[in-house]
Formats: C-alpha cells, sequence, structure tokens
C-alpha cells in the first residue's frame, strides 16, 4: 500500500555495512532453530506474529522476533542499525526506497537454489537484482489501474477508455453528465507524484533513465510530452490540482465528485469498507489504464524480503523467506492482509480469480514498471513530485519543470 516514507539520504558511492562476504551455501530442508529477528514496518507487523505460528510449529526450536516500526521511520532505523552492526536478521523493504538501502551494501545474496526467479512476475523480482545478483525476494506486489463509476459510466453510455484520448473523451462526457472532476490526479506533490507520472512518461516511449541506469534522461521529449498531457487533463478542467488527496479517494468517489482514478487494487476494499460489498459490485469498475503511443503501462509497487549480511541467524531467515514466498503461504498472507501475491501460480487460487476487479490487475502486472532503481531516486522524485505542482497551477511549462528536474538530477548523480 501507499505509504507517507521519509527522504533516504545516501552518500553517493559510499558503503555503510562492511565489504561484501561470500554468498552463503545452499539453504537445506531441515527445522530452523534459534532466535530469528524480524523489522516490519505499518500495519503488516501487526498481523504477522499469528500468521507466522505454523512456520514456528513445523519449526519447535524457534523463536521469532517480530519488531512492528511505524513506516515513515523504518528507513532511518534501518540505516541507523546498519552503521551500527546492530541490524535484525531479515526486513521488509519498501519498493519506494528499497534501491537506495541496497546500494549500502549491508544485505546478503540470495542463496543459490532458494527459489526458482521464474515463479515470480519478472518486474517485481528484478527490482531485487543488482549486477546480475539477487539481494531479496518478493513478497507482494501490485499495479496501479484505471478504477471507475461503472454506474455513472453506464448512464452515459461509456466504456472504459483505451488510450488517452479516449480518457478526455470519457472525461468530457462525464463532465456534461454532472461529474464535477471526471478524473483524479495524485495532487500531494510529493514523491508519489513522479511515480504516478512515470506512468504516462513509459505509456509514451519515455524513461526517466537511460536503459543500463547510468545517465538520468528526465527533460527528453517523451517526457515532456507526458507531463503535458497530464498537465492538460487540470488545464482543461478535467482533473482538480487540489484534491482527493489520497486518503480522500473514497469520498469523493462515493459521491460521485470524481469518477475515476489510476489506483491500486486495495481501493475496492476501502470502498467496501465504508459503503458494503452490494454497493462496490454495482458501482465499481476496472480495467487497464489507458495507453499511450506505446502502450498500457502502470506503476510497479512491491514489497522485498531481505536477510542482512551482518545477521545473526541468517540460516534461518533465508528458511522463512523461502517459505514466505511459497504459493500456499502468499494466498494465506492475501486471505489475511490483502497484500497480491508476488508468486503468478498464487493468482490462480479461487480467492483471486473468481474477483473480477483483479482481472485487470493481473494484467498490468505483467507490464508495470518500476521507478529508477538508483539509490538517489529518494531524492529526485520527491523533487520532481514537488516541481508538478508548477504544471497542474500553470506556472511553468513541462519543460521548464523538467529542465530543472534533470539540472536537479545530475547535481545529486546516481550514488551507485
Amino acid at each position: 500500500m501507499k505509504r507517507l516514507m521519509i527522504a533516504v539520504s545516501l552518500l553517493a558511492g559510499t558503503a555503510l555495512a562492511t565489504p561484501f562476504a561470500v554468498a552463503q551455501g545452499p539453504i537445506d530442508n531441515t527445522p530452523a532453530s534459534g532466535a530469528l529477528q524480524i523489522w516490519i514496518g505499518g500495519a503488516e507487523g501487526e498481523k504477522l506474529p499469528a500468521f507466522l505460528a505454523d512456520f514456528e510449529t513445523a519449526n519447535p526450536d524457534l523463536n521469532i522476533q517480530v519488531t512492528q516500526i511505524p513506516s515513515d521511520q523504518f528507513d532511518t532505523k534501518l540505516l541507523t542499525a546498519i552503521a551500527a552492526g546492530t541490524v535484525p536478521d531479515l526486513v521488509r523493504l519498501y519498493s519506494q526506497s528499497q534501491s537506495g538501502l541496497l546500494a549500502t551494501g549491508a544485505f546478503a545474496e540470495v542463496p543459490a537454489g532458494l527459489v526458482d526467479p521464474e515463479t515470480f512476475f519478472a518486474n517485481t523480482y528484478n527490482t531485487t537484482v543488482k549486477d546480475g545478483v539477487a539481494y531479496g525476494l518478493p513478497w507482494d506486489a501490485y499495479a496501479t489501474i484505471f478504477q471507475y463509476r461503472k454506474d455513472l459510466a453506464d448512464k452515459a453510455g461509456l466504456e472504459a477508455p483505451k488510450t488517452w484520448d479516449e480518457l478526455k473523451t470519457f472525461a468530457a462526457a462525464m463532465k456534461e453528465h454532472g461529474v464535477e472532476w471526471p478524473i483524479s490526479l495524485d495532487v500531494g506533490y510529493d514523491i508519489y507524484n513522479a511515480q504516478g507520472l512515470n506512468e504516462y512518461v513509459h505509456q509514451n516511449g519515455g524513461s526517466f533513465i537511460n536503459a543500463d541506469q547510468t545517465a538520468w534522461t528526465i527533460n527528453s521529449p517523451e517526457n515532456v510530452a507526458a507531463l503535458e498531457f497530464w498537465g492538460s487533463l487540470i488545464s482543461q478542467g478535467y482533473a482538480s490540482p487540489d484534491g482527493p488527496k489520497f486518503l480522500d479517494t473514497v469520498p469523493w468517489l462515493t459521491s460521485g465528485q470524481i469518477a475515476a482514478k489510476d489506483n491500486g487494487p486495495w481501493l475496492e476494499q476501502w470502498l467496501v469498507d465504508a459503503n458494503g460489498a452490494d454497493w462496490v459490485k454495482a458501482n465499481l469498475a476496472t480495467a487497464p489504464v489507458p495507453a499511450g503511443s506505446s502502450g498500457s503501462f502502470s506503476a510497479l509497487g512491491s514489497g522485498s524480503i531481505a536477510v542482512l549480511k551482518d545477521a545473526k541467524n541468517p540460516d534461518a531467515a533465508w528458511k522463512l523467506a523461502r517459505y514466505l514466498t511459497e504459493s500456499a503461504t502468499q494466498i494465506a498472507w492475501y486471505k489475511t492482509f490483502g497484500s497480491l501475491p508476488a508468486v503468478k501460480a498464487a493468482w490462480d487460487d479461487p480467492s483471486i480469480a473468481s474477483n473480477p476487479l483483479l482481472d485487470a490487475e493481473r494484467e498490468a502486472l505483467q507490464t508495470a514498471v518500476d521507478i529508477p532503481q538508483v539509490p538517489t531516486w529518494t531524492q529526485v522524485g520527491t523533487y520532481l513530485g514537488q516541481q508538478m505542482e508548477l504544471v497542474a497551477r500553470g506556472q511553468a511549462s513541462a519543460q521548464d519543470v523538467l529542465d530543472d528536474v534533470q539540472s536537479f538530477a545530475e547535481g545529486a548523480g546516481l550514488g551507485n
């Protein structure tokens, strides 16, 4: 889920951990034992201790200690622990700041043969791979999808838009039928705005960074055109520059003040909680995000499990990581917490496969695009999100904003 996170400041090229150690050998199937320390941020930490009861039963000599850390403090606490050499054994990393943390050199390589990389969605697995080496395993995954008021669309005689042009046609028709702001955009003007713009950039054939991630390409013509299109949704009156903010999406969508938004799969449950399952069944529909000239690309989000090099019990940590990424465990965690699996086979379980609102999500995960996997993305993405407000309010052109952000990014470097 979307979380409020602080910026992770890393000195470019500086490792906080000891030099790279020899990769651990294969992990066997004997029971895990000893003390196992886990750090996890946010609400997952509330559910995880009880969820691990079956694993503890199967490993009776294992003592699992779960420490729940507020999401907005997690990265700082982990960086402090890395610098002090007092790390836990296993952590759950957030995709938005994962690259910066992995750049510390503090994480262990995934042992050979622990998992089959092909079992995961390739784009989620690749977020943990640096120079051909995996330093973590995907635990959950999501992609943004186009979610809209089906009842309002039916009254206007509309289907889900498939292209940028159709998106504006959809918005204009919704406006004519009384919807104040047909399209909802992220307007927090923070790093999540930049992640959202990343969708439009790839849909238009662009990228914030070159293919081998050695140079920023933020002000490319494709990217400028993508930001211009984003801004035009506001300037033409289809989206508000002021709302809804992320947590206000449910009341705005429920009231019909907005009709559609690119959002993650959690929105369905939020609407169920607010309005009931019958309301959702009657009023909500999902589809892949509208395509630009290069296709439909969603923003990828994921969480990874990683083991620290200085872990005191790496054997048990990797055994738990293997367990958490098995298909059956992924299904059970979805039923417990609602996080969607990163393992492809888990999506065939009836609990997921029978929900038509997740069909678009499964399709989107095949091609969803990640943010630039470089340590300085936190700084660059935050600055980009802030500067996007100038475009939203007509105070600067897309070209001027991206030229400025390009200069900022070149000054920040890549941090590798």
